[in-house]
C-alpha cells in the first residue's frame, strides 16, 4: 500500500492542525507513502468513508456521532485517541421576553433539524437533540414540556461534490458548504420555531448575527460528562486493517498528532488562526467559543472520564435510534498505539536533553 487516507471534520482537533501544517505528508514522504484527504478522492464511495469509515488504510478525527454510527454499522475501526475541547453550546431565541424556566418554555416550539437526503446518520439532528436534552436538564424542564418541530433541510453532500476549474475537491466543498446553522437561523427568522440549539464558533457567530437571546449555555451544566455531544469528545479512529498490518505507521501518525498538541500549547494566536480556517469562522468567535484556552485543550489521549462520557453518549444515541445496533465500547478502544507513540515521544525528549 502506497497511500494513507485521512479525514477530519471542520473542528478544532490536533489531527486537523497536523494535517494543515503538512506534518502527515512530511512524516511519510521518505517512505514513498502518499497521504491524501478523503474529500479529494474522485470516487464518491471513498469520499463517503468520511461517515462510514469503510476505506482501508484511513484515519478520522472529528465529530463522534459518525464514528460511533460507523462502528455500530459494522465498520472495522479502532478508537486510538480522544481530544476534548469545551465549546459554546446554547439554546437561543429571538423572543426577548422568553425566560429559561420550565413554565416559560412549556409548549414552546424547539426546532429540530432533519436532513431529508441523509443516507448516513443524521448527525446534525442528533446533535441538536442532545443539546436540547442537556440544556433542558439545566433549567429543570423535560422533553414532554416542549413542542419539537421538524426543520427539514437538504444540505449539499459528498455526492454533489465535483472539483470546479481544476481546484482540489476540498476547496470546492469549502466554497459550497452553507453555514452550519443556516436552517436554524431561517426557522427563527420565519417564526417556524421559538428556540434552536447552536454550538461552537459558528453557533456563537450566528447567535450574534441574529441578535438572539441566549437562554442557557452548557457552561451552566456542572457535570462535565453531560457536555458530551458530537463535538465533545472528538475521537481519533483508524481502520483496523491498517492497525493490524502496519502498527508502526499508526504509531507515527499518533506521534505527529501528539506533536501538534504540544505545539499548540505555546502558539495560541496561530491555533486560533488554524481553527478559524478549519471551522470557517472569524478568529474573534473562535477565541470566544472555546473557553479555557483553546491552545491548551488540543492534547490527544485516552482519558478515562472522556471515554466514559463518550460511552454514555453512545447509549443516548442508541436510545434515540441514531445508532441502531449497540456494540462493545471497551473492545473498540485500543490503547496500544497511543502507548507506543508516547514512548517514542518520551524517548526523543530524553535524547534531546
Amino acid at each position: 500500500m502506497s497511500r494513507i487516507w485521512y479525514t477530519r471534520c471542520p473542528a478544532p482537533t490536533p489531527f486537523g492542525i497536523a494535517a494543515q501544517k503538512g506534518w502527515l505528508q512530511q512524516e511519510f514522504a521518505a517512505d514513498g507513502i502518499d497521504v491524501k484527504a478523503l474529500q479529494d478522492a474522485d470516487d464518491v464511495l471513498i469520499r463517503r468513508s468520511h461517515f462510514t469509515h469503510s476505506q482501508p488504510w484511513s484515519f478520522r478525527q472529528g465529530g463522534n456521532i459518525p464514528a460511533l454510527w460507523a462502528r455500530a454499522q459494522g465498520s472495522d475501526t479502532r478508537l486510538i485517541g480522544l481530544s476534548w475541547v469545551d465549546e459554546f453550546q446554547a439554546l437561543i431565541t429571538l423572543d426577548r421576553q422568553l425566560d429559561a424556566t420550565p413554565h416559560a418554555l412549556a409548549g414552546r416550539r424547539f426546532g429540530l433539524p432533519r436532513n431529508t437526503r441523509a443516507n448516513v446518520v443524521d448527525f446534525h439532528r442528533a446533535t441538536a437533540l442532545r443539546g436540547f436534552s442537556s440544556l433542558l436538564d439545566v433549567v429543570g424542564a423535560q422533553f414532554e414540556d416542549i413542542d419539537l418541530v421538524e426543520l427539514p433541510h437538504t444540505p449539499r453532500g459528498l455526492e454533489d461534490a465535483k472539483p470546479a476549474s481544476g481546484a482540489p475537491l476540498g476547496v470546492w466543498l469549502d466554497a459550497q458548504r452553507s453555514h452550519e446553522f443556516a436552517r436554524e437561523a431561517e426557522a427563527l427568522l420565519r417564526g417556524e420555531a421559538d428556540v434552536v440549539f447552536v454550538k461552537g464558533a459558528t453557533g456563537l457567530d450566528i447567535a450574534n448575527l441574529l441578535g438572539a437571546k441566549v437562554l442557557v449555555e452548557i457552561g451552566a451544566q456542572s457535570n462535565r460528562a453531560l457536555h458530551a455531544n458530537n463535538g465533545t469528545p472528538r475521537p481519533l479512529t483508524v481502520d483496523a486493517q491498517l492497525l493490524r498490518e502496519r502498527p508502526d505507521l499508526v504509531e507515527r501518525v499518533l506521534a505527529r498528532t501528539l506533536a501538534a498538541g504540544d505545539w499548540a500549547e505555546t502558539h495560541a494566536a496561530e491555533v486560533a488562526s488554524y481553527v478559524a480556517r478549519e471551522v470557517r469562522s472569524a478568529e474573534h468567535w473562535v477565541e470566544r467559543a472555546y473557553p479555557g484556552g483553546l491552545h491548551r485543550q488540543l492534547a490527544i489521549g485516552l482519558d478515562p472520564q472522556a471515554l466514559a462520557a463518550l460511552a454514555d453518549f453512545k447509549q443516548f444515541l442508541f436510545k434515540w435510534g441514531f445508532v441502531a445496533t449497540d456494540f462493545d465500547f471497551d473492545a473498540w478502544v485500543d490503547p496500544a498505539p497511543l502507548a507506543a507513540a508516547l514512548e517514542r515521544r518520551n524517548a526523543l525528549a530524553g535524547s534531546a536533553v
